[in-house]
């Protein structure tokens, strides 16, 4: 569905060299870093602000929107749903074995799998 998206607003991400991969994945880091604001600002975080109240609908279409961009960025990166699904569940696992091992030091080797 995202892909056909991409296609109607003239964005296309097959078949990218890698300028274009690295055009992209900028644009996209870019357009999640505003969604990220976006979500913020749904949220009372301006302590010294009385009038504000949590947007939680506003909040569920930005973390939609973030995850629009997301898949856009996986595709830019030619991973498949079930790419990001099989790396989601080996990063998982690193990271219970991190925690399960105190994580006290930095080792970015135990990541390289995935």
């Amino acid at each position: 569905m995202q892909a056909d998206l991409n296609r109607r607003i003239g964005v296309e991400l097959e078949g990218l060299d890698q300028a274009g991969q690295t055009t992209w994945v900028l644009n996209y880091t870019r357009a999640m870093q505003q969604e990220l604001a976006e979500l913020t600002d749904s949220v009372p975080w301006k302590w010294w602000a009385r009038y504000q109240e949590f947007d939680e609908q506003n909040a569920r279409v930005e973390v939609v929107d973030l995850f629009h961009f997301l898949v856009s960025l996986a595709q830019t990166l030619g991973m498949t749903a079930e790419d990001v699904y099989a790396a989601y569940v080996k990063k998982n696992k690193v990271n219970h074995e991190r925690q399960e091992s105190g994580y006290a030091t930095k080792d970015e080797s135990d990541s390289r799998h995935i």
